[in-house]
């Protein structure tokens, strides 16, 4: 399993290496030629002991204007050591396998992104011997893709965008239309996808809808990830039969949604929820859930 938001924010590329690629042309709008084949690649930079040096993930794209290596860094904060580290790893790689490397920075953090952003000078100022402009993605560039439409045109990229945005108001309306993207791909993809979202979502509300939503539609039912969630559905005392604790899940994803939004749940609402058995009704309600501005929308009928 993907333990930790650092880990998840760069093993991505290692799963979909076409993401990669999507970002830096799309987002970052980088004229990289399309690779027609990838490979992974060892990412221990070490020469001699002690100084060891890693790359979080080192990718080998094939174009037809040559090979390409990709290096992405997932940084949590700025590290000053770090305008030694990239410079030296550009330069190693290079020497080693005369290809031309390509740093990606990912990061959750505004603050951090724009640190990470500011070129690399060393040598005499204002005429560096080394210049290094690191391509760096984070929530500022990585579009927010928050309708079911966009999240099934590029599945990769609305995981991504989950990863960078999975908190704030907007996160309810994100990972619903990711939930709903997922169900067009195998559910293996879909598996280790959710993962990777599931380890970047720092706020716990936000991991608490995820879960839910992965629980509810039972996308990753045999992962690992899935033991964790059935356990605490067990601790909670939700040991109904599997259609009834699909019913029990919906509802309580609801009243978790408006809360997390900030708005109120008054008990005629919650009673309402939690007495309902139709799982189809409680889906339209969670669909409402996500853009209601009251507790009380959630049964208005949008028709009406």
């Amino acid at each position: 399993m993907v333990g930790s938001s650092h880990e998840a924010l760069h093993r991505i590329f290692q799963k979909e290496p076409g993401l990669l690629i999507s970002a830096l042309q799309k987002v970052l709008s980088v004229p990289f030629p399309t690779p027609h084949d990838f490979a992974a690649m060892n990412v221990d930079l070490t020469e001699i002991e002690p100084i060891e040096r890693r790359v979080d993930t080192l990718l080998r794209a094939e174009t037809d204007e040559g090979a390409y290596l990709l290096v992405v860094e997932s940084q949590g904060k700025p590290d000053e050591r770090k305008r030694g580290s990239w410079p030296y790893y550009l330069s190693y790689l290079y020497e080693k396998y005369r290809c031309e490397p390509v740093l990606i920075v990912v990061t959750q953090s505004s603050a951090t992104a724009r640190w990470a952003a500011e070129p690399i000078h060393l040598g005499v100022r204002g005429m560096p011997s080394l210049t290094v402009r690191p391509f760096v993605l984070g929530p500022d560039n990585v579009p927010l893709i928050a309708t079911r439409q966009e999240a099934e045109r590029d599945v990769p990229l609305a995981v991504l965008s989950a990863m960078t945005h999975g908190r704030g108001r907007q996160a309810p309306a994100i990972l619903e239309s990711l939930a709903a993207a997922l169900r067009t791909i195998d559910r293996d993809s879909a598996a280790a996808l959710v993962q990777f979202v599931d380890s970047c979502l720092t706020d716990p509300q936000a991991q608490r809808m995820w879960r839910d939503l992965m629980t509810a539609m039972q996308y990753f039912w045999r992962h690992p990830l899935a033991e964790e969630v059935r356990e605490e559905g067990r601790e909670q005392g939700r040991e109904q039969g599997r259609e009834e604790g699909r019913v029990a899940d919906r509802a309580e994803m609801i009243l978790h949604i408006l809360e997390w939004r900030g708005i109120s749940v008054p008990d005629a609402v919650r009673e309402r929820v939690v007495s309902c058995s139709d799982l189809d009704q409680l889906t339209t309600w969670s669909q409402r859930a996500v853009h209601a501005t009251t507790a009380e929308g959630l049964f208005a009928d949008p028709t009406g």
